[in-house]
């Protein structure tokens, strides 16, 4: 049975993992190296976890987060179905079950707001996850005054939690930004699409999604 540690020691993956990074990094993106894709992994486990639903779905949904940058390797654009046609034939391979395959590869397809959409419990897991993962860690540009929206509002957020509640039904992402560097409506300038999918991926799972930004719910 195929697991998240088999994904995790794949030579091939770290090798895509990295040089996708690199390839980032050359155009002034902020981190998707193996930092990022460890933490959306077990992240979007434990969503499912939290959530009662059960532990092998929840290991695709790890194995999911793991692979889901893979096709930065080939191009920014269109890296979500790039890298979805690269798990399958990565995961077939391994000799994963075709069911568990279809699983996987229809999460990493959609997990990007421009156009994906959470059809699956894994996928909007994957979905929360990835997109919660907002931090001054991600940012590689060291010189604050060449910043673009983008670095600002990573670099601005000092803390990043996101929070599930299996009883209440709550998805919560809280924030701590320092708005001396980016007030808070240019967060929304950026990620209010990012946002709005997380909504539906919330209430695919049948909670509901909220934000909190410096101890205020704005969502």
């Amino acid at each position: 049975m195929i697991t998240l540690d088999t994904v995790k020691e794949s030579q091939v993956i770290q090798a895509l993992i990295k040089s996708g990074n690199e390839h980032l990094e050359a155009i002034g993106y902020t981190d998707h190296g193996a930092f990022h894709v460890g933490l959306v992994a077990g992240l979007s486990r434990k969503i499912l976890l939290d959530l009662g639903y059960d532990q092998r779905l929840a290991e695709l949904a790890g194995i999911a987060g793991y692979m889901h940058d893979l096709g930065n390797v080939i191009n920014r654009f269109g890296h979500s179905q790039s890298g979805a046609m690269m798990s399958f034939a990565i995961l077939r391979r391994m000799g994963m079950e075709p069911e568990e395959i279809s699983i996987v590869v229809s999460a990493v397809g959609n997990h990007d707001e421009g156009s994906g959409h959470p059809i699956n419990a894994v996928s909007a897991a994957l979905i929360l996850a990835d997109k919660s993962h907002v931090h001054r860690n991600r940012v590689r540009n060291r010189d604050i005054a060449t910043y673009d929206i983008h670095d600002r509002v990573n670099y601005a957020v000092q803390n990043s939690l996101l929070k599930v509640n299996g009883t209440e039904k709550t998805v919560t992402m809280e924030l701590k930004i320092d708005t001396e560097i980016c007030p808070v409506m240019e967060y929304f300038e950026i990620f209010l699409e990012r946002m709005l999918l997380c909504t539906r991926a919330a209430n695919f799972l049948n909670c509901r999604f909220g934000l909190i930004i410096n101890g205020v719910q704005l969502l």
